[in-house]
């Protein structure tokens, strides 16, 4: 298979995943709230519905940014698909594009002109002080298997197994990270029910779509980036397995508890990142 076709094929399959998952994220949701909830194939119904109707533009749009974010947020997260799935590179290439997400982020909420918009491009920022420290797991991933090379870090696995085991709280502090970006979990502070859809307020119909896709691409590729650092090789079956239970369990996270005051999620997050940070370096040094 070429290049190209590669990266169609991994681009569909994360995007047709990651929806699937999103839908399967609000079914387990309303189940555990004791609602019926929607059919797993809505969120895929609800891009449908945005590319087929009519995009309108409000007055107070800050043009061209409010045109141009939702394609880059896209285009950023497909990057993602390529740098993993695709040609296994840089691990810190990934990290980059997460950051460049909440770059996108605070100028999609600013851009709008909405003040719904507004807090939430506030609380990007803010959220961003928390999320920081956690990519400190990228320096205890780096010290314990030597590179950040995605294919190096598979092999070191291959040889002595799975990072999950020996840095157990690296593991934890990146699954902290994959909770904030899910819907309505206590860490979920730039979309939260009190800022109505935060950054995706005032975007109707075509943009609205392409920002689906990116939150459909972002969800599986956090999945597979966790699944694939931290335990290492695994057949599409049991990657599909891993994702369908990750997504699960931070669903009943998000259905069993609340939502937290930005404050109070950015300190947790904080706390979180500092446990896990010195905890990790101490059990390498044990082990």
């Amino acid at each position: 298979m070429n290049l190209m076709a590669n990266i169609l094929l991994n681009v569909l399959i994360a995007f047709l995943t990651g929806s699937l998952l999103l839908g399967l994220y609000r079914k387990v949701v309303a189940r555990v709230q004791t609602r019926p909830g929607p059919p797993i194939i809505q969120y895929l119904l609800h891009l449908l519905k945005f590319y087929i109707k009519e995009s309108s533009f409000t007055k107070t749009a800050a043009m061209p940014f409010y045109l141009g974010i939702a394609s880059i947020m896209m285009v950023i997260w497909i990057t993602a698909v390529i740098v993993g799935p695709v040609v296994q590179g840089s691990l810190l290439i990934i990290f980059a594009v997460y950051a460049l997400h909440k770059i996108v982020e605070h100028n999609a909420g600013s851009s709008s002109g909405s003040p719904y918009g507004k807090l939430s491009c506030v609380r990007a920022v803010y959220s961003a002080a928390a999320e920081v420290p956690l990519f400190a797991v990228l320096v205890i991933i780096y010290l314990k298997t030597g590179s950040m090379g995605i294919a190096d870090i598979i092999n070191y696995q291959t040889i002595h197994g799975p990072l999950l085991y020996s840095i157990p709280l690296a593991a934890a502090m990146f699954f902290v990270l994959i909770i904030s970006k899910a819907q309505y979990t206590p860490f979920s502070i730039t979309k939260g029910k009190d800022i109505v859809s935060g950054y995706e307020t005032e975007h109707y119909g075509l943009l609205r779509g392409y920002l689906m896709i990116s939150e459909s691409l972002m969800w599986y590729m956090l999945l597979w980036v966790f699944l694939i650092v931290f335990i290492g090789t695994l057949s599409p079956l049991w990657l599909l397995i891993g994702m369908v239970v990750m997504t699960v369990v931070v669903a009943f996270i998000s259905a069993t508890t609340p939502l937290l005051n930005p404050n109070h999620s950015v300190v947790l997050q904080i706390i979180f990142a500092a446990i896990g940070i010195i905890g990790s370096i101490l059990l390498m040094n044990v082990i």
